[in-house]
């Protein structure tokens, strides 16, 4: 289990990033941050990563308080940031030096089975299409068997069709081994289509406003009534006229 508890981050120039920031994520469960630009929502998933410090507050995993990375948390990036000069199997072993070859090459493999790439593996860069490089840095991070997957936009730089594709590929993942998996996104759609919850933050500094619950099967139907209710309704909640904290359950 993930808690965060009244985490506040204030930068060194005095900018307050986050505000009394309290979240449980429960095993195995996907969560989307959405919320206006500028709100925190990197920041947070960056402390949560270990790869920035909270100025108060903390992060724990079960017992373990997070303040530097942890082989337990695998992070996606908005780019994928691979090394060019390197193929697609050995970009996704990389991070596995301390390994013996034969089980690096092993897990990188099992890796791009998951994403679906296996035949792939001696590609370089140049030669992916930016879906397929997306789905080289999702092996990557699954290479370690993290128990947590944060994902910053991972899709936001890719075109609607490829986008639609990788988040019906990212169900087919999270199917394999069930990771805790935190999206950052500024699509709201995505949010419902992916999520267990979908946590919408505002202001500066920023604040969770509101939190929908979404107790629905999926695969779920992008053009279902129920989900462009909850679409218009997060919409409207992020509408910073409105200040009233929300807490719903679909």
């Amino acid at each position: 289990m993930l808690r965060i508890e009244k985490l506040h981050k204030r930068f060194k120039n005095g900018f307050v990033g986050l505000e009394s920031i309290d979240l449980t994520v429960n095993r195995s469960e996907i969560v989307s941050l959405i919320g206006t630009s500028g709100c925190g929502k990197s920041t947070l998933l960056r402390i949560i990563a270990g790869l920035d410090l909270p100025t108060r507050g903390e992060v724990r995993i079960d017992d373990i308080r997070i303040d530097k990375p942890h082989p337990e948390i695998g992070v996606i990036f908005q780019e994928p940031r691979l090394m060019p000069w390197l193929t697609v199997l050995e970009n996704v072993q990389f991070g596995l030096h301390y390994l013996p070859k034969p089980e690096r090459k092993a897990r990188a493999s099992e890796a791009l089975v998951k994403v679906g790439l296996q035949d792939s593996a001696h590609l370089l860069p140049r030669q992916l299409s930016g879906g397929m490089a997306q789905r080289v840095a999702i092996a990557r991070a699954l290479v370690t068997n993290p128990s947590i997957l944060l994902l910053d936009e991972p899709f936001s730089a890719l075109d609607s069709f490829t986008r639609l594709q990788l988040q019906d590929r990212l169900l087919e993942i999270w199917e394999y081994d069930r990771p805790t998996m935190i999206l950052v996104t500024h699509d709201v759609e995505e949010a419902l289509v992916l999520s267990d919850r979908v946590i919408a933050m505002r202001g500066n500094p920023g604040r969770i406003h509101q939190e929908i619950s979404l107790d629905l099967p999926r695969p779920r139907n992008r053009s279902d009534r129920d989900l462009q209710y909850w679409k218009q309704k997060l919409l409207n909640s992020l509408d910073l006229s409105n200040s009233q904290t929300l807490v719903l359950e679909v």
